[in-house]
């Protein structure tokens, strides 16, 4: 559990999870507020009409914020669809992918590993970059990658959730680029001209699981393929309410961007997670019992993971940082170590208390 009680109040601890992540604490508190009659509607905002006018200004409200953060001209379109970024692996290659074309991917961890299998379902796409033989600890130097000047895009992840790395430029590139930004999106402002469409799960910087969003150009989609299932048709999702949105998520996103704003949005934004992604990565490299488990040039500013010299104090490691009530510290399944996610939610108060603890245990373990 994310909490402790203090008498008989319960108190947040520090999460660090990868996702589903923290919220602005002053997001929950209107959540709260809302919860039981949203407005003078006299119902729960996850009980009212996807159709009724109540509904229809949230849906608006947070397209709209998205487009001031971002700023977004009118060849973009703001989607707020269901499935996940799973779902846009395949969504992407079905809509955009030529059956007798090519697309290229640059694998840089495990979900673009799976957008690139999801890709080949539809047709033979290229692999254009790898860092699979290193471990996926690096991006590779985009100078080298192998670009088709005849692919229908280029599919790249912008950061990488589970190794901890980051392509923190926007590249131009000959073909237009699809970015999965699921764990980066709105962590940082985007120079949009190269991107024909760019999708996030909201469950790391935008709020909770359950929508995605998309972004999607007027250039993208006059190469979209015809005959697809309506329901997987982007232009279906445009200005329309295709399908009952998912309501909540779409309401807490709209929370979530009102709040970027009020930060000063998003190069302000930014800026602060390079100071907490600094501090952490300071505390990582100043004692030999931490071992950074990423290139340096391409380290995470979402996800900071790294390593201990043994999986027996990794253990210790976490024992000791959840009775500090620091929490979802543990690196994922499928490559252990330890993983702080940082995402924009996660304070300064945080910070402190995991780069305290890590320099307590460092001390300890010399």
């Amino acid at each position: 559990r994310n909490y402790t009680y203090q008498g008989n109040v319960a108190q947040r601890l520090h999460n660090f999870s990868a996702g589903p992540a923290a919220l602005p604490l002053s997001v929950i508190n209107q959540i709260k507020e809302d919860l039981p009659v949203y407005a003078n509607t006299g119902a729960s905002v996850m009980e009212i009409s996807h159709r009724g006018k109540a509904f229809i200004e949230i849906y608006e409200g947070a397209q709209d914020r998205l487009r001031r953060l971002l700023g977004l001209s009118s060849d973009w379109h703001v989607l707020f669809l269901q499935g996940g970024a799973t779902m846009q692996f395949h969504q992407v290659a079905l809509n955009f992918l030529p059956r007798s074309g090519s697309a290229d991917y640059v694998v840089t961890g495990t979900w673009s590993k799976k957008a690139l299998k999801e890709a080949q379902v539809i047709a033979p796409v290229r692999v254009a970059a790898s860092s699979e033989s290193t471990q996926f600890d690096r991006i590779p130097d985009p100078t080298t990658w192998d670009l088709d000047p005849e692919a229908a895009y280029v599919h790249l992840t912008s950061n990488n959730t589970i190794a901890g790395t980051q392509l923190r430029q926007d590249l131009h590139l000959s073909r237009p680029i699809i970015a999965d930004m699921s764990s980066d999106f709105c962590s940082r402002p985007i120079d949009l001209e190269p991107y024909g469409l760019i999708y996030a799960g909201a469950q790391k910087n935008m709020g909770p699981s359950g929508v995605t969003i998309v972004l999607v150009h007027d250039r993208m989609l006059a190469q979209q393929q015809a005959g697809l299932p309506p329901i997987l048709d982007y232009r279906s999702h445009i200005d329309a309410m295709f399908n009952t949105p998912p309501t909540f998520p779409v309401y807490v996103v709209g929370l979530v961007l009102s709040w970027l704003e009020s930060q000063g949005g998003l190069a302000s934004i930014q800026q602060r997670n390079a100071e907490k992604a600094n501090r952490v990565y300071a505390a990582i490299d100043a004692h030999d019992v931490y071992v950074g488990a990423t290139a340096a040039a391409d380290r995470s500013q979402m996800n900071v993971t790294f390593r201990l010299a043994s999986s027996d104090l990794e253990a210790r490691f976490l024992e000791g940082a959840a009775a500090r009530g620091l929490v979802g510290l543990k690196g994922h399944r499928s490559v252990g170590g330890i993983r702080a996610s940082i995402y924009n939610a996660c304070d300064d108060a945080a910070i402190s208390a995991l780069v305290d603890f890590m320099e307590a245990f460092a001390s300890e373990s010399a």
